[in-house]
């Protein structure tokens, strides 16, 4: 009877401590990390597949019992592609919604804006979705995924160069991003012993593209490259298609990288040449790429793009930092991924003492029967190039 007692007492206190534990589980707190996306405007199409990447390592991470024994939850808000909305949101998550961390919205002066109130506020951040030259030291712990725009076409001028091919035009638009990847286009086009036929910018791609592509056939260059967002990218496809003339190499940014781009551009997609900072194909050797490829078109139906692979990515590295430190704190988690030289399902992370990223280098695709290949590195080419 005197064991029979105990064995009941244990067995109560066991329950008890279940009935706890769960109670306390039920109410942990979350980690709240708060981020802005635009549902309308030029960068909508992009920002949605940031968006489902966040929302992917959300699922993946809560799967897995969350972070320091807390689940994590996304607070995301409309910025409507708005500078001025995106600084009143950061404001608004970190001063009033109290979130624990915060990420970067797409595209670079979008980024730039919310870098400005999280430098203001202590907060690091870590951009997923720009590239423009936006670090020169003004933001504190402040880092970026993406090779900037200066090296997007490489590896393009690379092959131009390499096939005999002598001159380029450059069309650019005049925003941040654009302007950064023209310059740095230019220099590189002359270190390769290039022309540069012809060098524009413009301020509305409606308005001034079809002037400046009578400008292009008129110097008829061996290349042309476009830095645009998507809206203006697809209106020069068709401008090239009512002028019946495009140039032997034709470089487009963003659009020519979604998987809908052949299917919305039909023939004229076929050849084009894109720069991409990943691409979900099973011959990338990085780990967990294919497992992240298969799961994001299980959660969302669609294959995924640079724009989602650097949204999952930019996630598992606060992830590796939150668990290595063991804490929330904004000051030792950003020393951490200062310091950080590591593999993601999207390539290497390293970045400089400005917080630039050095170790991640895009690759060049192109358009051939239909499909996307990836012709530069010869690494990782899936095809040759064709001219």
């Amino acid at each position: 009877m005197f064991c029979s007692h105990y064995a009941n007492l244990f067995m109560m206190c066991f329950y008890l401590i279940l009935l706890v534990t769960g109670v306390f589980a039920e109410q942990a707190v979350p980690i709240r990390i708060g981020a802005t996306v635009s549902l309308e405007g030029k960068y909508a199409e992009p920002s949605r597949m940031l968006q489902d990447g966040f929302r992917l390592w959300e699922k993946h991470v809560n799967e897995t019992g969350g972070l320091l024994g807390r689940p994590v939850e996304l607070i995301l808000h409309d910025d409507k592609g708005s500078e001025e909305l995106v600084r009143s949101l950061y404001e608004q998550m970190i001063t009033e919604e109290k979130v624990d961390l915060v990420l970067a919205p797409y595209g670079s002066p979008l980024t730039k804006a919310a870098a400005e109130v999280t430098t203001r506020n202590g907060y690091f951040l870590l951009a997923c979705g720009a590239s423009a030259n936006l670090w020169n030291g003004r933001f504190k712990n402040f880092y970026g995924m993406w090779a900037p725009g200066s090296r997007y076409f490489i590896g393009l001028l690379d092959i131009i160069a390499s096939n005999g091919l002598n001159s380029v035009a450059i069309v650019y638009e005049n925003s941040p991003f654009c302007a950064d990847l023209a310059n740095g286009t230019h220099g590189w086009a002359r270190r390769f012993g290039l022309e540069v036929a012809l060098f524009r910018s413009y301020e509305s791609g409606k308005r001034e593209l079809p002037r400046l592509l009578d400008e292009v056939q008129r110097v008829n260059p061996d290349c042309l490259i476009l830095a645009s967002y998507p809206e203006d990218s697809y209106f020069t496809v068709e401008l090239m298609k009512d002028h019946k003339y495009r140039p032997r190499v034709v470089g487009l940014t963003i659009a020519s990288t979604y998987p809908d781009f052949y299917l919305n551009s039909g023939s004229m997609a076929e050849g084009i040449f894109g720069s991409s900072q990943w691409e979900p194909d099973e011959r990338i050797p990085f780990p967990g790429s294919q497992r992240f490829v298969s799961d994001f078109f299980q959660f969302t139906g669609k294959p995924p793009t640079y724009h989602s692979g650097s949204a999952y990515a930019g996630c598992q590295i606060i992830e590796k930092a939150i668990r290595h430190c063991q804490s929330l704190d904004q000051n030792k988690i950003a020393d951490f991924i200062g310091s950080l030289d590591t593999a993601t399902v999207v390539g290497r992370f390293k970045v400089d003492h400005d917080g630039s990223q050095t170790g991640h280098n895009p690759v060049i695709i192109q358009w051939q029967n239909g499909k996307k290949e990836i012709v530069f590195p010869l690494s990782m080419q899936t095809a040759q190039p064709r001219l």
